[in-house]
């Protein structure tokens, strides 16, 4: 059994005076350092959006969390953030770049948001994670990171639902909680079998 932690979107844009701000979200940094080591693998994510994208509120012309209807579903309208170049989608100084195996980039199709590291919102479109996990021998995934209840639990069912068996970190995690978001993900990780530890 090979074991991967997967370290999702510890960026400045999700931390403390970040365009999408998660509160505390720079306070699981070390924490994840510390546990780097413990893993046969690390896999960091990267929001990397190019400006205008669809999945920002200023694209249409809307209010930041309001919700519309995309080809491939509903789509939450952010505040433009993560915006590739830009220092507000670079990682957290703090965290620990040098000790990953691996950086998957999501959400640079300007047309599809990606929550997940494993596919784009259209639930199909891969993005080669798992053919790198499986190459590698890799069946055991813990998940940290930002946020619990969007691009955690969006990557966490996915490895599930994949055959992986995935585990949240919650201490690791922190979560937007946005209408009731974080209840619904936990509850939802767990009837997909993720275990939340």
């Amino acid at each position: 059994m090979t074991h991967a932690l997967l370290v999702i979107d510890v960026q400045n844009d999700f931390c403390p005076d970040g365009a999408l701000a998660v509160t505390n979200g720079d306070k699981i940094v070390k924490g994840i350092n510390a546990v780097m080591l413990d893993f046969d693998a690390v896999i960091l994510t990267q929001d990397w959006h190019p400006a205008g994208h669809s999945s920002f509120a200023t694209s249409h012309d809307a209010d930041p969390m309001s919700v519309i209807q995309m080809p491939y579903g509903a789509q939450v309208l952010w505040p433009d953030h993560c915006i590739i170049g830009t220092s507000g989608a670079k990682f957290h100084q703090d965290l620990n770049v040098d000790h990953a195996d691996m950086l998957i980039r999501k959400g640079y199709n300007p047309k599809i948001d990606s929550y997940s590291a494993f596919f784009e919102n259209d639930h199909h479109t891969p993005t080669g994670l798992e053919g790198y996990l499986c190459t590698r021998g890799i069946d055991t995934l813990t998940l940290v990171g930002l946020a619990t209840d969007f691009c955690v639990n969006f990557s966490a069912v996915d490895a599930a639902n994949l055959g992986f068996n995935a585990t949240v970190r919650m201490d690791l995690c922190r979560a937007i909680d946005f209408d009731g978001s974080l209840a619904a993900a936990v509850e939802g990780m767990k009837n997909a079998g993720v275990k939340i530890a």
